[in-house]
């Protein structure tokens, strides 16, 4: 009887771990395209010689384009993922009092903040993704709706003074900032000294390296087609933004990270005069 439980017990594992590992590799796949857009990509980076779509300011103005398909192109991936889970604990656990959202988009957190959340700016430097994000607001009921408010503006020029946000969240942001690390620190200067700086992010993974291997393969098209710079070291940025990383959890296979941080004097110092 104890070997027959086991045994189920064990098939149920195995099944659940090849529905995780089908639906990471099909999230990763989906979102490099297919073979032809590969071979647009290499050619358009050959025709500009020294060009990169990783590294080009111009970057983020692809938000602008696909604002109108976004929540559709990535939303059942998220779900079948449980990116929706992973968002809505981060900020259950872990939000409160007045927030600020860094890079805030089309508005995807927008049902998953909780009781303990008096108030929330959404901020996007994409007006685009913004307009999909007041949509959003407009389906909530007039106390919820009264919680939230929307703010176009450049995530390293933030326009408030220090230490005024209880919490500040940045969901998968970090990947479209030219400087992350500017606008982490950005970031520490407007959390308060007991506040929480609140991240879900993509990232290179440090226990797969085939899976890292081919984030950095195709990270030139995913730029070109998302706006995204999705290998980078999540790790180091942390740590040279200065703050105080009180937890760090990594899920599918080390690439999505969830991180609890509290700002430090060293973080929120050199950013505004």
């Amino acid at each position: 009887m104890m070997s027959s439980q086991l045994m189920r017990r064990a098939s149920v594992v195995a099944a659940g771990g090849g529905i995780y590992v089908a639906s990471v590799t099909g999230f990763y796949y989906y979102m490099t395209a297919g073979q032809a857009d590969q071979e647009e990509t290499a050619q358009l980076l050959k025709q500009n010689g020294g060009f990169s779509y990783v590294s080009d300011p111009q970057r983020a103005r692809k938000f602008q384009d696909i604002a109108d398909i976004y929540d559709s192109q990535i939303g059942r991936d998220e779900s079948f993922m449980g990116i929706n889970l992973l968002r809505r604990a981060l900020l259950y656990f872990h939000a409160k009092g007045t927030v600020l959202e860094m890079g805030a988009g089309t508005g995807r957190n927008i049902n998953y903040y909780p009781s303990s959340v008096d108030r929330v700016l959404l901020t996007d430097s994409s007006n685009q993704m913004l307009m999909q994000a007041r949509k959003k607001m407009k389906d909530l009921s007039d106390t919820e709706r009264a919680r939230f408010a929307c703010l176009e503006t450049d995530a390293l020029d933030l326009d408030f003074p220090e230490s005024c946000f209880d919490t500040v969240v940045d969901t998968f942001g970090l990947c479209s900032y030219d400087d992350p690390v500017a606008v982490l620190k950005e970031m520490s200067r407007v959390c308060r000294p007991d506040g929480k700086i609140l991240l879900l992010e993509h990232g290179r993974s440090k226990t797969w390296q085939g899976l890292s291997n081919y984030l950095d393969k195709n990270a030139e098209r995913h730029a070109k087609n998302w706006g995204c710079v999705w290998n980078r070291d999540l790790d180091e940025i942390v740590e040279k933004a200065g703050l105080q990383m009180d937890r760090l959890d990594t899920w599918h296979f080390g690439t999505t990270y969830y991180i609890v941080c509290r700002p430090t004097k060293e973080s929120a110092s050199n950013t505004k005069s």
